[in-house]
Protein backbone atom coordinates (compact mmCIF):
# COMPACT_ATOMS: atom_id res chain seq x y z
CA UNK A 1 0.00 0.00 0.00
CA UNK A 2 2.84 2.40 0.76
CA UNK A 3 4.37 1.79 -2.66
CA UNK A 4 0.94 2.25 -4.23
CA UNK A 5 0.59 5.61 -2.46
CA UNK A 6 3.97 6.74 -3.79
CA UNK A 7 2.99 5.83 -7.36
CA UNK A 8 -0.33 7.62 -6.95
CA UNK A 9 1.44 10.76 -5.73
CA UNK A 10 3.63 10.76 -8.84
CA UNK A 11 0.55 10.26 -11.04
CA UNK A 12 -1.20 13.16 -9.30
CA UNK A 13 1.82 15.37 -9.99
CA UNK A 14 1.92 14.33 -13.65
CA UNK A 15 -1.85 14.44 -14.32
CA UNK A 16 -3.54 16.31 -11.45
CA UNK A 17 -6.86 16.74 -13.28
CA UNK A 18 -7.24 13.25 -14.74
CA UNK A 19 -10.58 11.77 -13.54
CA UNK A 20 -9.05 8.34 -12.86
CA UNK A 21 -6.38 9.91 -10.65
CA UNK A 22 -8.94 12.07 -8.85
CA UNK A 23 -11.20 9.06 -8.35
CA UNK A 24 -8.43 6.90 -6.90
CA UNK A 25 -7.35 9.69 -4.55
CA UNK A 26 -10.98 10.10 -3.47
CA UNK A 27 -11.31 6.36 -2.77
CA UNK A 28 -8.18 6.52 -0.57
CA UNK A 29 -9.55 9.51 1.32
CA UNK A 30 -12.95 7.89 1.81
CA UNK A 31 -11.38 4.69 3.10
CA UNK A 32 -9.39 6.77 5.60
CA UNK A 33 -12.51 8.51 6.85
CA UNK A 34 -11.75 11.89 5.33
CA UNK A 35 -15.14 12.27 3.67
CA UNK A 36 -14.95 16.00 2.91
CA UNK A 37 -11.69 15.65 0.98
CA UNK A 38 -13.02 12.56 -0.80
CA UNK A 39 -16.13 14.47 -1.78
CA UNK A 40 -14.11 17.34 -3.25
CA UNK A 41 -12.02 14.90 -5.30
CA UNK A 42 -15.07 12.98 -6.60
CA UNK A 43 -16.77 16.24 -7.58
CA UNK A 44 -13.72 17.19 -9.62
CA UNK A 45 -13.69 13.71 -11.18
CA UNK A 46 -17.36 13.86 -12.25
CA UNK A 47 -16.81 17.35 -13.64
CA UNK A 48 -13.87 16.10 -15.68
CA UNK A 49 -15.78 13.02 -16.90
CA UNK A 50 -19.54 13.15 -16.28
CA UNK A 51 -20.16 10.02 -18.39
CA UNK A 52 -18.70 7.36 -16.07
CA UNK A 53 -21.20 5.74 -13.65
CA UNK A 54 -18.52 4.59 -11.20
CA UNK A 55 -17.50 8.21 -10.56
CA UNK A 56 -21.08 9.18 -9.69
CA UNK A 57 -21.40 6.08 -7.52
CA UNK A 58 -18.30 7.11 -5.55
CA UNK A 59 -19.57 10.67 -5.28
CA UNK A 60 -22.79 9.24 -3.85
CA UNK A 61 -20.74 7.31 -1.25
CA UNK A 62 -19.07 10.53 -0.15
CA UNK A 63 -22.45 12.27 0.14
CA UNK A 64 -23.63 9.43 2.35
CA UNK A 65 -20.56 9.73 4.56
CA UNK A 66 -21.34 13.45 4.93
CA UNK A 67 -25.00 12.77 5.76
CA UNK A 68 -26.25 14.53 2.64
CA UNK A 69 -28.84 11.89 1.73
CA UNK A 70 -30.85 13.79 -0.91
CA UNK A 71 -27.69 14.60 -2.85
CA UNK A 72 -26.58 10.98 -2.41
CA UNK A 73 -29.74 9.73 -4.14
CA UNK A 74 -29.33 12.27 -6.92
CA UNK A 75 -25.79 11.05 -7.62
CA UNK A 76 -26.96 7.41 -7.58
CA UNK A 77 -29.70 8.20 -10.09
CA UNK A 78 -27.17 9.91 -12.37
CA UNK A 79 -25.03 6.78 -12.29
CA UNK A 80 -28.04 4.57 -13.12
CA UNK A 81 -29.09 6.89 -15.93
CA UNK A 82 -25.71 6.20 -17.51
CA UNK A 83 -25.85 2.46 -16.77
CA UNK A 84 -29.14 1.01 -15.45
CA UNK A 85 -27.28 -2.23 -14.59
CA UNK A 86 -24.46 -0.65 -12.61
CA UNK A 87 -24.11 -3.09 -9.72
CA UNK A 88 -22.67 -0.76 -7.07
CA UNK A 89 -25.24 1.94 -7.82
CA UNK A 90 -28.16 -0.49 -7.60
CA UNK A 91 -26.87 -1.73 -4.27
CA UNK A 92 -26.52 1.87 -3.12
CA UNK A 93 -30.05 2.72 -4.23
CA UNK A 94 -31.50 -0.31 -2.44
CA UNK A 95 -29.58 0.54 0.73
CA UNK A 96 -30.61 4.20 0.55
CA UNK A 97 -34.29 3.30 0.16
CA UNK A 98 -34.08 0.70 2.93
CA UNK A 99 -32.43 3.11 5.36
CA UNK A 100 -35.03 5.74 4.45
CA UNK A 101 -37.81 3.35 5.50
CA UNK A 102 -38.96 2.49 1.97
CA UNK A 103 -38.41 -1.26 2.30
CA UNK A 104 -40.69 -2.16 -0.61
CA UNK A 105 -38.85 0.23 -2.92
CA UNK A 106 -35.57 -1.23 -1.69
CA UNK A 107 -36.78 -4.75 -2.40
CA UNK A 108 -37.65 -3.80 -5.97
CA UNK A 109 -34.24 -2.20 -6.50
CA UNK A 110 -32.52 -5.28 -5.10
CA UNK A 111 -34.73 -7.59 -7.19
CA UNK A 112 -33.80 -5.63 -10.31
CA UNK A 113 -30.14 -6.15 -9.50
CA UNK A 114 -30.47 -9.85 -8.70
CA UNK A 115 -32.46 -10.51 -11.89
CA UNK A 116 -29.49 -9.95 -14.19
CA UNK A 117 -26.47 -10.45 -11.93
CA UNK A 118 -24.05 -13.00 -13.43
CA UNK A 119 -23.45 -16.01 -11.13
CA UNK A 120 -19.75 -15.24 -10.82
CA UNK A 121 -20.51 -11.73 -9.52
CA UNK A 122 -22.50 -13.21 -6.64
CA UNK A 123 -19.33 -14.95 -5.47
CA UNK A 124 -17.15 -11.83 -5.50
CA UNK A 125 -15.86 -11.37 -1.92
CA UNK A 126 -16.57 -7.63 -1.82
CA UNK A 127 -20.19 -8.20 -2.98
CA UNK A 128 -21.13 -11.47 -1.32
CA UNK A 129 -22.42 -10.09 1.98
CA UNK A 130 -24.31 -7.19 0.38
CA UNK A 131 -25.95 -9.47 -2.18
CA UNK A 132 -26.95 -11.99 0.49
CA UNK A 133 -28.60 -9.13 2.40
CA UNK A 134 -30.33 -7.98 -0.79
CA UNK A 135 -31.72 -11.48 -1.34
CA UNK A 136 -33.06 -11.60 2.22
CA UNK A 137 -34.85 -8.28 1.76
CA UNK A 138 -36.37 -9.49 -1.52
CA UNK A 139 -37.48 -12.81 0.03
CA UNK A 140 -39.06 -11.11 3.03
CA UNK A 141 -40.84 -8.61 0.80
CA UNK A 142 -42.24 -11.36 -1.45
CA UNK A 143 -43.41 -13.32 1.60
CA UNK A 144 -45.22 -10.22 2.84
CA UNK A 145 -46.77 -9.68 -0.58
CA UNK A 146 -47.98 -13.30 -0.73
CA UNK A 147 -49.49 -12.95 2.73
CA UNK A 148 -51.31 -9.84 1.53
CA UNK A 149 -52.62 -11.70 -1.52
CA UNK A 150 -53.56 -14.91 0.26
CA UNK A 151 -56.91 -13.96 1.77
CA UNK A 152 -58.37 -12.11 -1.25
CA UNK A 153 -57.30 -14.88 -3.64
CA UNK A 154 -58.67 -17.58 -1.34
CA UNK A 155 -62.03 -15.80 -1.41
CA UNK A 156 -62.03 -15.69 -5.19
CA UNK A 157 -61.12 -19.39 -5.41
CA UNK A 158 -63.97 -20.23 -3.07
CA UNK A 159 -66.37 -18.15 -5.14
CA UNK A 160 -65.39 -20.15 -8.21
CA UNK A 161 -65.89 -23.57 -6.67
CA UNK A 162 -62.62 -23.96 -4.77
CA UNK A 163 -60.81 -25.43 -7.78
CA UNK A 164 -57.06 -25.09 -8.18
CA UNK A 165 -56.14 -22.31 -10.58
CA UNK A 166 -52.97 -23.77 -12.04
CA UNK A 167 -52.23 -21.05 -14.56
CA UNK A 168 -52.74 -18.23 -12.07
CA UNK A 169 -50.66 -20.04 -9.44
CA UNK A 170 -47.80 -20.47 -11.90
CA UNK A 171 -48.15 -16.88 -13.05
CA UNK A 172 -47.77 -15.68 -9.47
CA UNK A 173 -44.86 -18.05 -8.82
CA UNK A 174 -43.09 -16.54 -11.82
CA UNK A 175 -43.93 -13.01 -10.68
CA UNK A 176 -42.50 -13.81 -7.24
CA UNK A 177 -39.31 -15.26 -8.68
CA UNK A 178 -40.12 -18.79 -7.51
CA UNK A 179 -40.38 -20.11 -11.04
CA UNK A 180 -38.44 -19.44 -14.23
CA UNK A 181 -40.58 -19.38 -17.39
CA UNK A 182 -39.57 -21.87 -20.08
CA UNK A 183 -40.92 -21.87 -23.62
CA UNK A 184 -41.27 -24.38 -26.40
CA UNK A 185 -38.06 -24.44 -28.45
CA UNK A 186 -38.21 -27.40 -30.83
CA UNK A 187 -35.12 -28.29 -32.81
CA UNK A 188 -37.16 -28.56 -36.02
CA UNK A 189 -40.89 -27.85 -36.46
CA UNK A 190 -42.62 -25.23 -34.31
CA UNK A 191 -46.42 -25.02 -34.33
CA UNK A 192 -47.46 -21.46 -33.39
CA UNK A 193 -50.18 -20.67 -30.87
CA UNK A 194 -49.90 -23.95 -28.97
CA UNK A 195 -49.49 -23.18 -25.27
CA UNK A 196 -46.18 -24.25 -23.73
CA UNK A 197 -47.45 -26.77 -21.16
CA UNK A 198 -44.76 -28.65 -19.30
CA UNK A 199 -46.89 -31.45 -17.81
CA UNK A 200 -50.43 -31.81 -19.14
CA UNK A 201 -53.32 -32.44 -16.76
CA UNK A 202 -53.53 -36.18 -16.23
CA UNK A 203 -57.35 -36.06 -16.22
CA UNK A 204 -57.29 -35.01 -19.88
CA UNK A 205 -56.03 -38.45 -20.88
CA UNK A 206 -58.54 -41.03 -19.60
CA UNK A 207 -57.14 -43.67 -21.96
CA UNK A 208 -54.00 -43.73 -19.75
CA UNK A 209 -56.06 -45.48 -17.07
CA UNK A 210 -55.61 -48.77 -18.92
CA UNK A 211 -51.81 -48.35 -18.96
CA UNK A 212 -51.72 -47.61 -15.24
CA UNK A 213 -53.93 -50.59 -14.39
CA UNK A 214 -51.70 -52.83 -16.51
CA UNK A 215 -48.41 -51.51 -15.12
CA UNK A 216 -47.64 -54.86 -13.48
CA UNK A 217 -48.14 -56.74 -16.74
CA UNK A 218 -46.08 -54.20 -18.72
CA UNK A 219 -43.30 -54.47 -16.14
CA UNK A 220 -43.40 -58.27 -16.30
CA UNK A 221 -42.93 -58.14 -20.08
CA UNK A 222 -40.00 -55.78 -19.65
CA UNK A 223 -38.36 -58.06 -17.08
CA UNK A 224 -38.76 -61.07 -19.39
CA UNK A 225 -37.12 -59.07 -22.17
CA UNK A 226 -34.19 -58.19 -19.91
CA UNK A 227 -33.73 -61.88 -19.16
CA UNK A 228 -34.38 -63.44 -22.57
CA UNK A 229 -33.55 -60.78 -25.17
CA UNK A 230 -30.88 -58.45 -23.85
CA UNK A 231 -29.32 -58.31 -27.30
CA UNK A 232 -32.47 -56.47 -28.37
CA UNK A 233 -31.41 -53.51 -26.25
CA UNK A 234 -29.57 -50.78 -28.11
CA UNK A 235 -28.17 -47.35 -27.26
CA UNK A 236 -31.01 -44.84 -27.52
CA UNK A 237 -28.69 -42.23 -28.99
CA UNK A 238 -26.96 -43.18 -32.22
CA UNK A 239 -25.89 -39.92 -33.84
CA UNK A 240 -23.55 -39.94 -36.79
CA UNK A 241 -20.09 -38.68 -35.90
CA UNK A 242 -20.44 -35.89 -38.50
CA UNK A 243 -23.32 -34.35 -36.50
CA UNK A 244 -22.74 -31.97 -33.56
CA UNK A 245 -23.01 -34.02 -30.37
CA UNK A 246 -22.92 -31.13 -27.90
CA UNK A 247 -24.28 -32.23 -24.50
CA UNK A 248 -24.91 -35.80 -25.73
CA UNK A 249 -21.27 -36.61 -26.43
CA UNK A 250 -20.92 -38.90 -23.39
CA UNK A 251 -24.20 -40.78 -24.04
CA UNK A 252 -23.97 -41.16 -27.82
CA UNK A 253 -23.91 -44.86 -28.71
CA UNK A 254 -23.72 -45.70 -25.01
CA UNK A 255 -25.75 -48.41 -23.31
CA UNK A 256 -26.00 -46.22 -20.22
CA UNK A 257 -29.23 -45.03 -21.87
CA UNK A 258 -30.71 -48.04 -23.65
CA UNK A 259 -33.89 -48.63 -25.61
CA UNK A 260 -35.89 -51.73 -26.41
CA UNK A 261 -37.98 -50.56 -29.36
CA UNK A 262 -41.44 -51.87 -30.16
CA UNK A 263 -41.93 -49.18 -32.81
CA UNK A 264 -39.01 -47.11 -34.08
CA UNK A 265 -39.61 -44.12 -36.36
CA UNK A 266 -42.95 -45.64 -37.51
CA UNK A 267 -41.49 -49.11 -38.12
CA UNK A 268 -42.71 -52.07 -36.11
CA UNK A 269 -40.13 -54.37 -34.55
CA UNK A 270 -42.11 -57.62 -34.92
CA UNK A 271 -39.92 -59.83 -32.72
CA UNK A 272 -40.06 -57.31 -29.88
CA UNK A 273 -43.81 -56.81 -30.23
CA UNK A 274 -44.30 -60.57 -30.08
CA UNK A 275 -42.43 -60.67 -26.77
CA UNK A 276 -44.58 -57.84 -25.33
CA UNK A 277 -48.18 -58.47 -26.44
CA UNK A 278 -49.86 -56.65 -23.54
CA UNK A 279 -47.74 -53.54 -24.01
CA UNK A 280 -48.15 -53.59 -27.79
CA UNK A 281 -51.92 -54.01 -27.53
CA UNK A 282 -52.23 -51.06 -25.15
CA UNK A 283 -50.08 -48.86 -27.38
CA UNK A 284 -52.50 -49.44 -30.25
CA UNK A 285 -55.22 -47.74 -28.16
CA UNK A 286 -53.25 -44.52 -27.70
CA UNK A 287 -53.68 -41.47 -30.02
CA UNK A 288 -50.25 -41.96 -31.53
CA UNK A 289 -48.88 -40.09 -34.54
CA UNK A 290 -48.76 -42.00 -37.83
CA UNK A 291 -46.10 -40.38 -40.00
CA UNK A 292 -44.16 -42.42 -42.52
CA UNK A 293 -40.55 -43.02 -41.41
CA UNK A 294 -41.07 -40.71 -38.39
CA UNK A 295 -43.76 -41.86 -35.97
CA UNK A 296 -44.92 -43.59 -33.88
CA UNK A 297 -42.01 -44.48 -31.66
CA UNK A 298 -42.46 -46.58 -28.53
CA UNK A 299 -39.83 -48.27 -26.39
CA UNK A 300 -38.74 -49.31 -22.94
CA UNK A 301 -36.29 -46.62 -21.84
CA UNK A 302 -33.63 -47.90 -19.46
CA UNK A 303 -31.39 -45.40 -17.70
CA UNK A 304 -28.37 -46.97 -16.05
CA UNK A 305 -27.25 -46.37 -12.48
CA UNK A 306 -25.49 -43.06 -11.78
CA UNK A 307 -26.44 -41.65 -15.18
CA UNK A 308 -27.89 -38.29 -16.12
CA UNK A 309 -29.58 -37.30 -19.36
CA UNK A 310 -28.55 -33.67 -19.91
CA UNK A 311 -31.01 -30.87 -20.54
CA UNK A 312 -32.35 -30.89 -24.10
CA UNK A 313 -35.44 -30.27 -26.24
CA UNK A 314 -37.36 -32.37 -28.75
CA UNK A 315 -37.96 -31.84 -32.45
CA UNK A 316 -41.57 -30.59 -32.65
CA UNK A 317 -44.34 -29.42 -30.36
CA UNK A 318 -46.94 -31.08 -32.58
CA UNK A 319 -46.17 -34.25 -30.64
CA UNK A 320 -46.05 -34.95 -26.90
CA UNK A 321 -44.29 -37.66 -24.92
CA UNK A 322 -45.82 -40.16 -22.51
CA UNK A 323 -43.99 -41.83 -19.61
CA UNK A 324 -45.35 -44.93 -17.89
CA UNK A 325 -42.97 -45.62 -14.96
CA UNK A 326 -42.13 -49.30 -14.42
CA UNK A 327 -38.97 -49.68 -12.32
CA UNK A 328 -37.98 -46.65 -10.27
CA UNK A 329 -35.22 -46.89 -7.66
CA UNK A 330 -34.63 -44.05 -5.18
CA UNK A 331 -32.82 -40.88 -6.23
CA UNK A 332 -34.37 -40.64 -9.68
CA UNK A 333 -35.92 -37.46 -11.01
CA UNK A 334 -37.24 -35.68 -14.07
CA UNK A 335 -37.46 -31.96 -14.82
CA UNK A 336 -39.49 -30.20 -17.50
CA UNK A 337 -38.97 -26.44 -17.45
CA UNK A 338 -39.33 -25.33 -13.83
CA UNK A 339 -41.24 -28.42 -12.69
CA UNK A 340 -39.43 -31.40 -11.19
CA UNK A 341 -41.16 -34.70 -10.50
CA UNK A 342 -40.30 -38.20 -9.36
CA UNK A 343 -41.52 -41.20 -11.33
CA UNK A 344 -43.98 -43.37 -9.43
CA UNK A 345 -44.74 -46.81 -10.87
CA UNK A 346 -48.31 -46.90 -12.13
CA UNK A 347 -48.64 -43.12 -12.47
CA UNK A 348 -48.30 -42.00 -16.08
CA UNK A 349 -47.81 -38.47 -17.34
CA UNK A 350 -47.76 -36.52 -20.61
CA UNK A 351 -45.34 -33.66 -21.27
CA UNK A 352 -44.14 -31.35 -24.03
CA UNK A 353 -40.61 -32.44 -24.80
CA UNK A 354 -39.84 -29.22 -26.71
CA UNK A 355 -39.62 -27.51 -23.34
CA UNK A 356 -36.16 -27.99 -21.86
CA UNK A 357 -36.07 -31.21 -19.84
CA UNK A 358 -33.60 -33.57 -18.20
CA UNK A 359 -33.58 -36.85 -16.27
CA UNK A 360 -31.31 -38.51 -13.75
CA UNK A 361 -30.78 -41.80 -11.96
CA UNK A 362 -28.42 -41.31 -9.03
CA UNK A 363 -29.11 -44.76 -7.56
CA UNK A 364 -27.03 -47.91 -7.96
CA UNK A 365 -29.65 -49.77 -10.05
CA UNK A 366 -31.27 -49.10 -13.45
CA UNK A 367 -34.50 -47.15 -13.94
CA UNK A 368 -37.02 -48.28 -16.59
CA UNK A 369 -40.08 -46.64 -18.11
CA UNK A 370 -42.31 -47.16 -21.13
CA UNK A 371 -41.95 -44.13 -23.40
CA UNK A 372 -43.97 -43.27 -26.49
CA UNK A 373 -45.14 -40.26 -28.48
CA UNK A 374 -48.66 -39.04 -29.22
CA UNK A 375 -50.19 -36.12 -31.08
CA UNK A 376 -50.34 -32.89 -29.14
CA UNK A 377 -53.93 -33.08 -27.85
CA UNK A 378 -54.56 -29.42 -28.72
CA UNK A 379 -54.22 -30.02 -32.47
CA UNK A 380 -57.37 -30.39 -34.56
CA UNK A 381 -57.86 -33.37 -36.87
CA UNK A 382 -57.23 -31.11 -39.87
CA UNK A 383 -53.99 -29.84 -38.32
CA UNK A 384 -52.81 -33.38 -37.62
CA UNK A 385 -53.47 -34.46 -41.20
CA UNK A 386 -51.67 -31.44 -42.60
CA UNK A 387 -48.67 -31.80 -40.27
CA UNK A 388 -48.42 -35.50 -41.18
CA UNK A 389 -48.37 -34.74 -44.91
CA UNK A 390 -46.02 -31.76 -44.59
CA UNK A 391 -43.55 -33.80 -42.52
CA UNK A 392 -43.55 -36.71 -44.98
CA UNK A 393 -43.07 -34.42 -47.98
CA UNK A 394 -40.34 -32.42 -46.22
CA UNK A 395 -38.39 -35.59 -45.38
CA UNK A 396 -38.81 -36.99 -48.91
CA UNK A 397 -37.89 -33.66 -50.53
CA UNK A 398 -34.55 -33.56 -48.74
CA UNK A 399 -34.12 -37.36 -48.79
CA UNK A 400 -33.67 -37.38 -45.03
CA UNK A 401 -33.14 -40.81 -43.45
CA UNK A 402 -35.28 -41.82 -40.44
CA UNK A 403 -32.36 -41.40 -38.07
CA UNK A 404 -32.22 -37.71 -38.96
CA UNK A 405 -34.73 -37.28 -36.15
CA UNK A 406 -37.64 -35.22 -37.48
Amino acid sequence: MAESDRILVRLAQAAPHHPAVLNELGVRMLNRGVADQAHALFERATTANPDHPALWSNLAASYKALGRRAEELDAIDKALKLDPRHVSSLLQKGTHLEESGNVRGAARAYANLLSFLPPEAAQAPHLKEALAHAQRVVDQDLAALMATLEEPLAGIRERHGGKAQRRVDRCLDTLMGKRIPYHSKPTWMYMPELPAIDFFERADFPWLDAFEVATGDIRAELLRVLTADREGLQPYLDFSTDLPLDQFRDLNRSRRWSAYFLWNQSKKVPDHIARCPVTASLLETAPRCRIEHRAPTAFYSILDANTRIPAHVGVTNTRCTVHVPLVVPPDCGFRVGSTTREWVPGQAWVFDDTIEHEAWNLSDTPRAILLFDIWNPLLTEAERDMIKTATEIYAAYYELPPEHGL
